[in-house]
């Protein structure tokens, strides 16, 4: 879909800003959220990749398509970019910044492939994002991805970047409003999602983790052979909260990072009728994930495990699998 605030950031774009009023430029705040939603992302993503049916080679940096907020020029010249694609984010630590990839480098070529001839603009502008992170993973699938990039007052550089397996999903802000939501192929937040205000970087990871949790588990392959009955989607929306400390706790973050999170969260936003319909309480749900991080302990001294090496695919107990299993020997 076509971001919907594409054409005030581009208009913005136009306006040159001093660095005093760097907080208001909606593209860098743009890319502030996205950056964060990736980092969390890719790091869970990589941390639980053993346990994950699908995964795609990934190396710690996410990219953008100027041409997909309506005034790719304006957003060109704000940017510093010296084509369409550029880099919204690197991930600290990660095998892409090792590289010397950098926020705001132009791609230029993937692989050997020229961008611009080989993946010209697309009529839905957000189509051919989705194209080059599947032509980045395909390049990337030997171990290593190849990439020509430029960047403001540079010469051309090449670099030649490590990939390693990731969970598959992608990572996006998209709108404005309050949301967050998971597609199958996606983790997707809206600007105003409340997570994005938090300091507690925990807490953060793990709305992303709930989110991320709903892909790894088929969620939304289930439900199209079930339909979305309301009993299943709040086994599903528990075995997403209950699962968050495992992802957690392989990305190197806190599991009970899901605990703070669920406590800031749940009293504004966990309520309504409807909602609890599909969602247990957010008091419940707290009870739900404590109880789970006491199990995750005991695993991890049973079986002595490291970040990385919770196997939750082994050892997780999914209440939705369960419930369809009684409903097929019924």
């Amino acid at each position: 879909m076509i971001r919907p605030f594409a054409l005030l950031i581009a208009a913005l774009a136009f306006v040159p800003l001093s660095p005093a009023a760097a907080e208001e430029d909606p593209l860098r705040e743009f890319q502030r959220l996205e950056g964060r939603l990736y980092t969390a992302g890719y790091r869970l993503a990589l941390g639980n990749a053993p346990f994950c049916e699908d995964t795609v080679p990934a190396s710690g940096f996410a990219i953008h398509d100027a041409a997909s907020y309506g005034e790719a020029k304006a957003v060109r010249t704000h940017l510093g970019l010296r084509g369409d694609i550029g880099v919204q984010a690197v991930v600290p630590g990660s095998p892409a910044e090792a590289a010397g990839l950098r926020v705001d480098d132009t791609i230029l070529a993937i692989g050997g492939r020229m961008v611009e001839t080989t993946w010209p603009p697309t009529k839905e502008g957000w189509q051919r994002g989705v194209t080059l992170l599947g032509a980045i993973a395909s390049e990337g699938g030997d171990g290593t991805l190849d990439l020509l990039v430029a960047r403001p007052g540079s010469d051309l550089i090449r670099l030649s970047i490590p990939t390693a397996p990731a969970c598959a999903s992608r990572f996006e802000v998209l709108d404005s409003s309050d949301a967050a939501w998971a597609d199958g192929k996606r983790v997707a937040m809206g600007r105003k999602w409340p997570p994005f205000a938090y300091e507690d970087e925990d807490a953060f990871a793990a709305s992303v983790a709930h989110e991320l949790a709903h892909n790894i588990l088929g969620h939304l392959v289930t439900f199209e052979e079930t339909g979305r009955k309301r009993t299943l989607t709040r086994l599903s929306e528990r075995d997403a909260d209950r699962i968050m400390p495992w992802l957690l706790w392989n990305a190197g973050y806190d599991p009970r990072g899901a605990v703070r999170w669920m406590q800031a969260w749940g009293p504004k936003h966990g309520g309504g009728l409807l909602r609890k319909r599909t969602h247990d309480g957010w008091d419940e749900r707290v009870e739900f994930i404590e109880a789970e991080i006491v199990t995750l302990r005991a695993k991890i001294a049973q079986h002595g495990w490291s970040r990385g090496e919770a196997d939750w695919r082994s050892h997780f107990r999914q209440e939705l699998t369960d419930e369809l299993a009684r409903r097929e020997a019924r």
